[in-house]
């Protein structure tokens, strides 16, 4: 790769599911002026199509990987091409392009493996239609962590005031207790632990760790996880210096006050954390895969069918996901 213009050189952007607002979001972003080359692994048609649907001017170029970085002018993108098989329908799901939306990602995310791009920055995918063309498909983060080879992949959502990690993402409530393992939680901590010092330049961040169960058992009232398995876990992670408290209750810990003493908080499942962090910021929030060897942001919404090509799409989270791509990738080459 030539030598990049700005220390950040080039980053990669999907839209995502090509009936949602992901097209729309990526026109969004390419209207304001870079510092850096951002490059939409997309198809050139989807794109001029939904660009003249929303009125937005748009000058797309085709993306030369051998050409050096240059930074990005307002009103103009870089597409990497990538074809769907059939003519995407705002607001109309069609499971014909399913293998173009995965076809996107695996190009994004290889060619942040092999140093094409610095970053790759993701618009929302519909998991549902994916799965109607029988492919096992739970999400972004357990897809580029295959992709990757990467055992435990840890999701982040962020917003300025908050960081909630997880320890289990997709899975149904019923299933969550089996995954609260000590093994789990050893291994969710430390690469939180990592990823927060690499990625965010916390020196010793401070892990609040919530319990699984209501009061965090309510010493083995209501539940046995919490005195059996995350006490055990947390006291071995403080044993290897890893600053955690905890396990904490659900009910209290998102209070003004306890947060004040923790840089993020480790939730034990779904929708134990994510409500707290998305009423917080929701549209401003980003989701960060941490443990992989790229780095991939995404953002906090899903693909709003009933919004893709009316013009009402709000940008903001992505855009908030591309400047928090482009942070990292300026530590990273500091």
């Amino acid at each position: 790769m030539n030598t990049p213009a700005t220390p950040v050189g080039r980053i990669a952007v999907t839209p995502g599911e090509p009936a949602g607002i992901g097209p729309d979001l990526v026109i969004e972003l390419a209207q304001v002026a870079r510092d850096y080359e951002l490059v939409a692994i997309a198809d050139p048609e989807l794109l001029e199509e939904r660009a003249a649907l929303l009125g937005i001017p748009l000058k797309p170029h085709t993306y030369d990987r051998n050409r050096p970085a240059e930074p990005g002018r307002a009103g103009e993108l870089l597409v990497d091409p990538v074809r769907m098989a059939t003519p995407a329908i705002p607001g109309k799901l069609n499971p014909a392009n399913s293998a173009y939306v995965l076809s996107t990602l695996e190009r994004a995310c290889d060619g942040c493996l092999n140093h094409e791009f610095a970053a790759l920055v993701t618009a929302p995918v519909q998991k549902s239609v994916i799965a109607e063309t029988g492919v096992e498909f739970s999400g972004h983060t357990e897809f580029f962590a295959d992709r990757c080879g990467v055992k435990t992949p840890v999701m982040l959502l962020c917003t300025d005031s908050l960081r909630v990690a997880l320890l289990t993402t997709h899975l149904p409530l019923t299933a969550v207790p089996a995954h609260i393992t000590r093994e789990r939680i050893l291994e969710t901590t430390t690469i939180l632990n990592t990823d927060l010092q690499r990625l965010f330049g916390l020196d010793k961040p401070r892990i609040a760790v919530l319990g699984l169960n209501p009061h965090a058992g309510e010493a083995g009232q209501l539940g046995h996880e919490d005195a059996e398995i995350i006490v055990p876990a947390l006291d071995e992670l403080r044993a290897a210096g890893i600053d955690t408290s905890g396990p904490l209750p659900a009910d209290s810990a998102f209070t003004p006050a306890a947060l004040a003493n923790c840089d993020a908080v480790l939730a034990m499942y779904h929708d134990q954390g994510l409500p707290v962090l998305k009423h917080a910021g929701f549209g401003n929030a980003v989701n960060v895969t941490l443990g992989l060897p790229v780095i991939r942001t995404s953002v906090d919404h899903g693909t709003a069918l009933e919004l893709a090509g009316s013009g009402k799409a709000d940008a903001g989270s992505l855009r908030t996901a591309l400047e928090l791509a482009r942070a990292f990738c300026t530590r990273m080459a500091a």
